[in-house]
């Protein structure tokens, strides 16, 4: 698929700053493709961009109206949909990274057919997937876990992505969610494939490749959440990762949307690589990314600093700070095998 920049993104009247994850992902790695931000009255999100109406997102050139939100199921609510049409009959194509197709709602579908607009649901694979077969693939994998949802595994990726090439690696995002297909381009929402091909699914994000090159798989989920466990154990198996890295925000306790307790670093890691080995036996961390964002940068030394100790890898936060160290490790411990 080929969305048209620049866009406008769409935040509806979401309540925070994590449903709108989607449209902050794209601000953060591909602000020059946005012209603005559209918002209903409610909102309690903020991109920081300029909040423009469709005339005058139009006007500054945006081509795609990308609804920039993510929440529990992938809903679309239905006072949203006048706002859908009325961008499409003022020219705007629209992509949505929803499990509910645009295209099943009435009102759009009949705007796409006046108009001639084009839908994109990010979330609707093109083809079907082959189910996992586990057969050992050359090439390297590193893969982001997290304790929780929702919680940095995509921005570690791109992080760790930008430094391993800075440092000459042969390395490359693979995205797996909706943000990530639009800010890369190409990728699978892997929580919108049918649940037995989940790891074929992988499989096929991060085929064979040359024996030095890295694929950074952008992880999904937790393998402790009740909601999106079964998405992240698929995902497990299908990169088959050589290395991974566990990625932690330190000031919740209970997991996103549930009661949940959030678990430990320590007990993600014990998970990972006890379901890791199904299909690659050499599976192994090589660091940890903790999501700052909510400590002053005196609290966030003193969370990396003990959690550095604690584990016994190195330790950062990936937008904030350098992931240098974890290179550094990842480059030890894979230059001899």
């Amino acid at each position: 698929m080929e969305i048209k920049s620049p866009y406008l993104l769409f935040l509806g009247d979401v309540p925070d700053q994590l449903a709108a994850k989607t449209a902050m992902g794209i601000v953060d790695w591909r602000r020059d493709w946005c012209v603005g931000q559209l918002r209903l009255p409610g909102c309690g999100a903020d991109t920081g961009l300029p909040d423009l109406s469709l005339d005058a997102a139009r006007d500054a050139g945006a081509q795609t109206l990308v609804i920039g939100i993510v929440n529990a199921g992938g809903t679309f609510p239905d006072h949203w949909t006048n706002v859908i049409v009325d961008a499409m009959r003022k020219g705007f194509d629209i992509a949505s990274g929803l499990h509910r197709p645009l295209q099943s709602i009435p009102a759009i579908a009949a705007a796409r057919e006046e108009t001639g607009s084009t839908v994109f649901n990010i979330r609707l694979s093109e083809g079907g997937f082959a189910t996992g077969r586990g057969t050992k693939r050359i090439g390297r994998r590193l893969l982001t876990v997290g304790t929780d949802c929702s919680i940095g595994k995509k921005y570690a990726a791109l992080a760790l992505e930008k430094a391993m090439r800075a440092r000459g690696l042969d390395a490359e995002f693979r995205a797996t969610g909706q943000t990530g297909i639009l800010i890369s381009g190409r990728g699978v929402a892997i929580d919108a494939v049918i649940a037995d091909f989940i790891s074929g699914a992988a499989e096929w994000v991060s085929p064979a490749n040359h024996p030095n090159h890295w694929d950074v798989v952008e992880g999904q989920g937790s393998l402790f959440h009740p909601s999106f466990a079964g998405v992240s154990l698929g995902l497990l198996h299908g990169t088959q990762p050589d290395a991974y890295v566990v990625c932690h925000e330190p000031t919740r306790t209970t997991m996103r949307n549930v009661d949940t307790p959030l678990p430990t670093i320590r007990q993600v890691m014990d998970l990972t690589e006890t379901c890791g080995r199904l299909t690659n036996p050499d599976i192994r961390c090589v660091g940890i990314a903790i999501n700052t964002a909510a400590l002053s940068e005196q609290d966030a030394h003193r969370v990396l600093d003990e959690t550095e100790k604690e584990h016994g890898l190195p330790t950062s936060d990936p937008v904030r700070f350098s992931v240098d160290a974890i290179i550094d490790k990842l480059i030890a411990d894979f230059s001899q095998s």
